[in-house]
């Protein structure tokens, strides 16, 4: 990141999106610890593209995000790169915390009665703010887990890491393409916490540093080549 232009905290149960231009980027913070950030990516300039984790996972033949990762879309486009990270281990297989799941763990609170200690979830969170671009529940898409780790043991069993994000846990994303970003700070779905947890993420916003042939995340793999020649195609003639 060449500077810092703008820098937001975003509260406990917060939603908020905005769009990214190519060349820009976003570092997120867990201020405290224990946070949890869910993130979908779209084409503001084509709505109907947007992330895919199954092909983010599979072209890159991995269960979990971590530097060196690009986060892909439907098209075999590339949004963003990871291009820092201290944790190694971000989800994007778990999904969405609902209303439902929300109220049975931890009681069901509103904002008119509550206000900022509400319990909001993450399926509500997302449909807030698609709405603002025309976009509904058809459009909600497997969604990134930021800061949080989920695990499998050899029986099939299936574990979230309580206490995998550590307070002052970073990454850094690099946007190669114009990206709308819709995100909340909700609970991870799989969380067990006996209190709803109050975890604030600061956002960072700056310009990128030129991506060089020896970029970590272009020559991760040759998949992550292809879409970053996928990119330059999108972009040919701009």
């Amino acid at each position: 990141m060449k500077s810092i232009e703008y820098t937001t905290d975003i509260i406990a149960g917060g939603h908020w999106s905005l769009r990214m231009n190519r060349g820009t980027v976003m570092r997120l913070t867990d201020l405290q610890g224990g946070a949890n950030l869910g993130m979908l990516f779209y084409n503001p300039e084509n709505l109907f593209e947007r992330y895919n984790a199954p092909d983010t996972l599979k072209c890159q033949h991995t269960f979990k995000l971590s530097r060196g990762h690009c986060l892909y879309s439907d098209m075999g486009r590339i949004f963003a790169s990871i291009i820092e990270d201290s944790l190694g281990w971000h989800d994007t297989t778990f999904g969405n915390s609902h209303a439902e799941s929300v109220a049975a763990r931890w009681g069901q609170r509103d904002y008119q009665q509550d206000r900022n200690a509400w319990h909001q979830n993450g399926q509500d969170a997302f449909l807030v703010e698609l709405a603002k671009y025309g976009l509904n529940r058809a459009d909600l898409a497997a969604n990134i887990n930021w800061f949080s780790k989920v695990i499998s043991d050899e029986a099939g069993e299936i574990t979230w890491c309580a206490e995998h994000s550590p307070a002052g846990s970073q990454v850094t994303l690099r946007f190669e393409m114009d990206t709308l970003v819709i995100l909340h700070t909700c609970p991870h779905p799989l969380n067990t916490a006996e209190e709803y947890p109050m975890r604030p993420v600061r956002i960072e916003l700056g310009l990128a540093d030129p991506v060089t042939d020896a970029d970590e995340c272009l020559n991760f793999c040759s998949e992550n080549r292809r879409g970053f020649q996928n990119n330059a195609l999108y972009y040919l003639g701009r």
